[in-house]
């Protein structure tokens, strides 16, 4: 008995907008399914909550600062934006 070989999932493309918060209008199953990075003015960041390509800004955690919710605080940066599947 031979064993086909496992075919490569097919990636869903990268939205223009994308957080991970599940409650956000935003946020797509689907691509979480596969490990997405996202490169900022040339950096790779790890800490990205929330990115807006067209626009070109990134939400990131503001430190250990917690809403009353317990949901970290985010700030805004602007700058380059790209994002892709690792």
């Amino acid at each position: 008995m031979t064993e086909t070989p496992a075919t490569p999932t097919s990636r869903p493309d990268l939205p223009d907008h994308l957080s991970v918060d599940p409650r956000s209008p935003h946020y797509l199953a689907a691509v979480f399914e596969h490990d997405v990075g996202i490169r900022f003015n040339g950096k790779e960041r790890m800490d990205v909550e929330e990115y807006c390509i067209s626009e070109a800004w990134v939400k990131v955690p503001a430190g250990k600062t917690r809403d009353r919710k317990g949901r970290p605080l985010l700030i805004t940066l602007k700058g380059q934006v790209e994002a892709f599947y690792r």
